[in-house]
């Protein structure tokens, strides 16, 4: 019976989809967890040093997101009036932050997926397919804020620049965490890490608001998207506003080199490794070699 009364409820709020445009906007917060232990284990730092780290980390992970969406297109970015000033716009952090933070355009009706990001200063944009995702409907309700929501699964494939979904390679011991100290020290991060080739998801959506978007790459679902978990990532809905007085177009970045996601890894790849590369040096530098 409560599934019947769910599916009900999907009908009847996908058939509104195609009788009224909509435009909403939908704040998200993001909240990403990760095991950092090996990455101050064993090093020469001062505890206020590894707290300050940590710190950092922290705030790398938890973001506020801004969605924007009519019947068709949506834009995600992050919202840039809350986020963290950046340390001096070096290292690793910014270097990953602007090349994986950028403004998501989706448009539904063709499956098109733009994105706008930028790597070490030069501006790129990701043109694309949306991700096809096979969601299954479950029987789960819970409410979210106001909203009825509904459960739904789906697995997909990591991304291999997603750094929240690796995890150390070694085990525990003693004489492991030193081999991954070194490995790190040495900017070697690929020997200590590894990653899932896929990852599980988890989503709630709303028919109350009957658009088949959601944050980041997620769509396809016939309701908003309030909540999705992937790995060690949640993006959560604080806020939605529907059919407010002021609206924005919705429409794609258009300045950057034009590549696809596979290319832009390729390159990401070659970039971080000469990072590593620079970061080894200056480590010999240092020692007086």
């Amino acid at each position: 019976m409560k599934k019947s009364i769910v599916y009900a409820l999907v009908f009847l709020f996908t058939g509104i989809i195609n009788a009224q445009e909509f435009y909403g906007e939908a704040t998200y917060m993001s909240k990403t967890t990760m095991d950092i232990s090996s990455w101050t284990e064993g090093r020469e730092i001062s505890p206020q040093q590894k707290k300050r780290f940590e710190e950092r980390m922290k705030k790398m992970g938890e973001k506020t997101f801004i969605l924007k969406f009519n019947r068709n297109e949506s834009t995600y970015k992050e919202d840039v009036e809350l986020a963290a000033p950046s340390q001096g716009g070096r290292g690793w952090g910014n270097f990953m932050g602007t090349a994986m933070g950028g403004e998501k355009y989706k448009n539904l009706k063709n499956g098109e997926w733009i994105e706008q990001r930028d790597m070490m200063g030069k501006t790129f944009l990701i043109k694309d397919s949306i991700p096809a995702l096979e969601w299954k409907i479950t029987g789960e309700t819970r409410m979210i804020g106001q909203y009825q929501a509904i459960k739904a699964t789906a697995s997909k494939k990591n991304n291999e620049l997603d750094w929240s979904s690796f995890r150390r390679r070694r085990g525990n011991s003693a004489e492991e965490k030193k081999k991954d100290s070194l490995a790190i020290a040495e900017g070697k991060v690929d020997e200590v890490f590894e990653q899932d080739p896929q990852v599980e998801i988890t989503a709630w959506f709303t028919p109350q608001i009957p658009v088949q978007h959601g944050p980041a790459e997620y769509a396809g679902l016939p309701g908003l998207i309030l909540e999705v978990s992937a790995g060690n990532t949640t993006l959560l809905c604080s806020k939605i506003v529907v059919n407010p007085e002021d609206k924005e177009e919705i429409k794609p970045a258009t300045k950057g080199k034009e590549t696809t996601e596979e290319e832009y890894n390729a390159l990401f790849k070659v970039k971080m490794e000469e990072m590593s590369q620079r970061f080894r040096g200056r480590g010999r530098g240092g020692r007086g070699e």
